[in-house]
């Protein structure tokens, strides 16, 4: 098993119910890969760097994740296959931080 983090941004377009669909589909297909949820942070609304389909805005989500390398990339296709989620990002890491993040620090 190795350590990714991934990142989700979900479209400003969304509902409270439809990110807590989402965020259930990418637990289910994590799980379903043989992978497990080490740590998660909701990082809100957050401006984007430039316009995704004519949003300034997104919904941050961060997710620790452990899974096999091999199955990241079928991950990443049924992950683009959700319009409402308009990038991610999945980086392999040695080891965990510890929770929370600066990012989630910021907000605060």
């Amino acid at each position: 098993m190795n350590d990714f983090e991934v990142t989700l941004l979900i479209s400003p377009d969304t509902t409270k119910n439809d990110h807590i669909n989402i965020l259930e589909d990418f637990k289910k297909l994590v799980t379903n890969n043989d992978g497990s949820i080490v740590g998660k942070e909701d990082w809100g609304l957050r401006d984007l760097t430039y316009k995704i389909n004519n949003s300034k805005k997104a919904f941050y989500f961060f997710y620790q994740i452990n899974i096999t390398g091999k199955t990241i990339q079928s991950l990443k296709k049924s992950i683009s296959q959700n319009e409402k989620i308009i990038r991610y990002l999945f980086i392999k890491v040695d080891a965990h931080d510890k929770l929370p993040t600066k990012m989630l620090e910021r907000n605060e």
